[in-house]
């Protein structure tokens, strides 16, 4: 059972697995009953974090502590003390004197989350540290990959875009080999990294080609603040060449799926007619993600899986 959730680089397929089957468990039983209340973490504090900006991540984890009964509190670092010069570590040990049990850390460098948890007593989950990881999302992809597709083995998951700044391409990497998907990526030569092909994927500058046959097309933000200029000549070129559009989209199986971790660039990486059209579950990814934090939360603060109260 995992201590602090940091990445699926090093989080097993079976600790994958129960996570995800808690945060089913929890859909049903927490997020979509009457009340939405739960006392799993009664008692409990949690502090999200974040040295960057945030809506669904943030608002998600925040969500899910509260549905399970924790108290608890966000922090930003313009409104901190971070802002006067206080280090990361200085930051989180003052949290954790303040007998906070779970600290969810957003940051810029690649690396923070486990540097953190090196010098913390209290349980930490990453959500996105620079060009790293971003586990919870990941697993609230799998999580609606499942939703819709039942068993993700076997799977081709087709991602495009951004791969070289990309915590969330990353992350699913990791995940969906564990799990045992054909991943495929696809963008500009300039925004692959080298070492991609060490990670058993498919990877093409040509996107109908990674398209083509998939079960799941997810795009990828384009990530400006994290990029030099001169990666791709133009926006609008980006689109014509790697943005996914019905006629791209229609290459993947007549019944695939359409993802993005959000937020959208509308009409960048993918068109608004497919952002809004019947394959798209970029809206249940949204919901999922409370739900994955849910379960996330009660495995790191309390040491163990979420019982069924269900007979």
């Amino acid at each position: 059972m995992i201590k602090d959730l940091l990445g699926l680089k090093e989080t097993s397929a079976e600790d994958i697995t129960a996570i995800l089957d808690d945060a089913d468990k929890l859909k049903r039983e927490v997020l979509l009953s009457e009340n939405k209340k739960s006392n799993l973490l009664s008692g409990k504090g949690v502090i999200t974090l974040f040295y960057e900006n945030s809506t669904r991540t943030r608002v998600s984890f925040e969500m899910a502590s509260k549905y399970l009964g924790a108290t608890a509190a966000n922090m930003s670092s313009s409104g901190s003390s971070v802002a006067k010069g206080e280090t990361l570590i200085d930051t989180v040990k003052t949290l954790e004197a303040m007998d906070t049990d779970v600290i969810i850390i957003r940051h810029s460098m690649s690396g923070a989350p486990h540097l953190v948890a090196r010098h913390c007593g209290c349980r930490i989950v990453n959500a996105g540290d620079g060009m790293n990881e971003h586990p919870t999302q990941a697993l609230l992809d799998f999580m609606t990959m499942r939703e819709e597709k039942g068993d993700i083995k076997g799977l081709k998951v087709a991602i495009i875009g951004d791969i070289k700044h990309s915590r969330v391409a990353r992350s699913n990497i990791y995940g969906l080999k564990k799990l045992g998907a054909e991943v495929a990526l696809a963008g500009p030569s300039t925004l692959l990294p080298r070492s991609l092909e060490e990670m058993e994927v498919k990877v093409y500058t040509d996107v109908d080609k990674a398209i083509e046959g998939a079960d799941i097309v997810m795009g990828l933000r384009i990530q400006l603040e994290r990029q030099k200029k001169g990666l791709f000549p133009s926006v609008r070129e980006y689109n014509k060449y790697f943005g996914v559009d019905k006629r791209r989209l229609a290459l993947a199986k007549p019944d695939a799926i359409l993802m993005h971790p959000g937020p959208v660039n509308r009409g960048v990486e993918l068109n608004p007619d497919i952002i809004d059209g019947p394959q798209s579950v970029i809206n249940k990814q949204v919901t999922n993600g409370v739900c994955v934090r849910m379960a996330v939360l009660n495995m790191v603060a309390n040491g163990k899986r979420y019982e069924s109260k269900l007979k």
